[in-house]
């Protein structure tokens, strides 16, 4: 009997202490299965009942979504640079002579016959074909006192242009070249120009040829900034350079919006900031110059001054609004009305003037021979008159081209 029992005993023993090294090896064998939170399972009614905490609410940011965007504007550059030309304007200018040459003096040994000398003078610049028929749009101070203006096309062809005609209030120009199957550029509604939109210029900067720069739209409508008479600019941070105007601003399709006019610059290089005027006004005029020669704008007849908070309590308003009409040109239409110089203009046609210059191009866009009604402030009385709006006169020196 004794020596069963010691025969189970070994067995036990060796069992008991492989447990007890397993046990210190491995402590976690003690605690029962445990939860995703971490706590162990402690009998039916903590499993029953989960310990649980709160969660902070925290605002869940929308899934990223990353739309792919174009590696390459080539289709639309492709589709519009054809059309945009380059344009290089000549004139023949006296030369200065030598001081001495004015001393009686010395022109006595050279007698009054001395041959006149002169030199040529020359610029560049761009356009753009905006017609089958050959005509082009460019800038009138690209073109403006050129005896001779060339054109030469991408495709290596070069001709002579004729003047069509020119508008220097809005710095445009029409030419028109006579040449066979002409790429034209298709143009775009500016209305659908937003601040944002993809802009690439297209021109000849510094004559070293075509070239494609491409920016956003940084601004519309831009004015006050005493480049033309009227202004309505298209701002943009597209690379404009000497030699870029009168060429193409177009948008991501290849589509024109605007002809590239000016820059602010410090240094006489682009800084970011060109202006182009937008295919809305370009348009119109370009229509006004080939069918008639001049652009026709409507026109009151009075100098405007823009109204201060000081001249407006001068003259009892609460409010700066209107305009003053500093000066009447006799016989115009304003006077034939019974304006007179002192009058505060509020209101063209009901609509309240806000701004000189924005009125001014409103105006101009009525018809010539059109009856307005006019809000106008004379000694603290409002009263309202009518006017018939006359045709802009050209401006002095100048002459229709045709």
């Amino acid at each position: 009997m004794r020596r069963s029992l010691t025969a189970y005993a070994l067995p036990v023993l060796i069992g008991v202490l492989l447990a007890i090294v397993l046990l210190n090896t491995f402590p976690q064998l003690l605690q029962g299965p445990s939860r995703p939170d971490g706590n162990a399972q402690q009998g039916q009614l903590d499993e029953a009942q989960p310990v649980s905490r709160p969660s902070p609410e925290l605002e869940q940011a929308a899934p990223l979504s990353r739309q792919q965007g174009p590696v390459s504007y080539s289709e639309a550059v492709e589709k519009a640079a054809p059309a945009v030309v380059n344009i290089y304007s000549s004139r023949v200018v006296p030369r200065e002579e030598h001081p001495l040459m004015s001393d009686p003096f010395f022109r006595q040994f050279f007698g009054d016959d001395l041959p006149t000398q002169q030199r040529m003078l020359s610029s560049l610049g761009s356009g753009v074909i905006v017609s089958e028929d050959g005509y082009v749009l460019t800038n009138h101070h690209v073109i403006d006192g050129a005896d001779e203006i060339q054109v030469a096309l991408r495709d290596g062809r070069e001709t002579l242009a004729e003047v069509i005609g020119t508008d220097p209030e809005s710095d445009l120009a029409v030419l028109r070249i006579d040449l066979d199957h002409l790429p034209v550029i298709q143009i775009s509604d500016t209305g659908d120009v937003a601040v944002g939109d993809i802009a690439m210029a297209i021109g000849n900067p510094f004559g070293v040829g075509q070239t494609v720069t491409m920016g956003i739209i940084s601004a519309t409508g831009r004015s006050h900034l005493g480049l033309s008479a009227y202004e309505d600019f298209i701002q943009t941070d597209a690379a404009i350079n000497p030699g870029n105007s009168g060429g193409a601003l177009i948008n991501a399709e290849g589509a024109l919006v605007g002809i590239n006019t000016a820059i602010f610059s410090r240094s006489g290089g682009s800084q970011g900031v060109g202006f182009a005027i937008p295919t809305r006004l370009a348009r119109s005029i370009l229509e006004d110059l080939v069918t008639q020669g001049r652009v026709i704008r409507g026109w009151l007849g009075v100098e405007a001054q823009e109204m201060t908070t000081d001249l407006a309590a001068s003259f009892g308003l609460q409010a700066p609004r209107g305009v003053v009409i500093s000066g009447v040109v006799p016989d115009g239409p304003a006077a034939h009305a019974g304006l007179r110089p002192g009058d505060v203009l509020l209101e063209v046609d009901g609509r309240p003037i806000l701004d000189a210059r924005v009125a001014m191009s409103d105006i101009a866009a009525i018809q010539p021979g059109a009856t307005l009604p006019l809000t106008v402030v004379r000694s603290g009385e409002t009263f309202t008159a009518e006017l018939e709006v006359g045709e802009r006169p050209l401006p002095p020196g100048r002459r229709p081209e045709r």
